[in-house]
């Protein structure tokens, strides 16, 4: 998706926000307790995972939605559109929690949807918001907001998926028109839907909502059972070179472009960053580029991470006038999004 023509000026993302609880599950703690071992946990990399015992994804999502708000000194009466993006439960069932932001970030009237493309779901949010906003000049300002929270006994955090452990959080990107410190130069998206099977295998559908504890490597081990981890190994390299060479050609750049400062990958453990993207990346020919990985003090935050990595670049004062930032994530299904941003003055 390029964003600038069909509109006269790329839009602005007028804020970032990251909100993470104050607890945190350190990796000590989960190798004394029994809750990983110590090889799993080497081959993960997180020091740390993000915990929130008390506020359910939506009440962090508002959470990140109100410092975000602040920061662009908006008024949440003022936005059009909300989308929320999320892959476990948020709090109750036969409900809409894009609904719940929106009422309690102050933007009743806004249209709120709700997303659900797993952990990509923030880039398709944007998407979602993004080809809203061109379609309909009367959409001036939109939300996009992920939340997710993984606790016992329904989620494992440390050992509930392969090679991947969870934390908590919310996020918010707050899209404008004309004003903010990043332009939105494009968002490319890679599907491979084939490989969905990869979190179902061939178990019957239930008729309710689940009320065993998520086992998702259950479901990874009856893929690579079948003998599909070969196929998807050589898909996933392609699909990441594939969206972020997408992303970069769509803003107008080429992959030796000096402004491109900044890669973030997803938060994702160490292992499968190294076996799956880094031999993207070297293939991709990115010159100075430097490639960020920025979830060892948080873990894999579902939906968040692109929205998350881009928080940590604007606090850190990471980005120059005129520096560009590719933000990469992923999720099941499978999908691969890449979004390129500029930093304005």
């Amino acid at each position: 998706m390029r964003l600038s023509p069909p509109l006269a000026d790329p839009l602005r993302i007028a804020a970032a926000s990251l909100w993470l609880p104050a607890r945190r599950d350190t990796a000590e703690a989960a190798l004394a307790a029994g809750r990983v071992d110590g090889e799993t946990a080497t081959r993960l990399g997180y020091r740390e995972l993000t915990e929130s015992l008390d506020l359910a994804p939506p009440e962090m999502a508002v959470r990140a939605a109100r410092d975000a708000l602040d920061a662009a000194g908006w008024d949440g009466a003022s936005v059009d559109l909300v989308a929320h993006a999320w892959i476990c439960h948020q709090g109750h069932d036969f409900w809409s929690p894009a609904s719940y932001v929106a009422h309690h970030m102050g933007a009743s009237r806004a249209l709120a949807l709700g997303v659900q493309q797993m952990c990509n779901g923030g880039a398709a949010a944007l998407e979602t918001a993004v080809a809203r906003m061109i379609a309909d000049p009367r959409v001036e300002r939109c939300a996009v907001t992920t939340a997710d929270r993984f606790l016992a006994p329904d989620f494992d955090r440390w050992q509930g998926d392969y090679e991947t452990a969870y934390g908590d959080s919310g996020t918010a990107l707050l899209v404008d028109r004309h004003e903010g410190p990043y332009e939105l130069l494009s968002v490319a998206t890679v599907a491979r839907s084939e490989y969905e099977i990869m979190h179902r295998d061939e178990a019957a559908f239930s008729p309710a909502p689940r009320t065993l504890p998520l086992d998702v490597r259950r479901t990874k081990r009856a893929f690579v059972a079948s003998g599909g981890k070969e196929r998807f190994a050589a898909t996933m390299t392609e699909a990441v070179g594939e969206a972020v060479r997408a992303a970069i050609a769509d803003a107008g750049l080429t992959p030796e472009e000096p402004r491109l400062r900044f890669l973030t990958l997803p938060r994702l453990g160490s292992s499968t960053l190294e076996e799956f993207f880094r031999p993207a990346m070297d293939r991709l020919g990115l010159g100075r580029t430097e490639i960020l990985a920025l979830g060892g003090g948080t873990g894999h935050l579902g939906a968040g991470d692109s929205a998350a990595n881009l928080a940590d670049l604007y606090a850190d004062k990471r980005l120059e006038e005129g520096d560009i930032a590719l933000l990469l994530s992923l999720g099941g299904g499978f999908s691969w999004s890449c979004i390129a941003v500029r930093a304005v003055g």
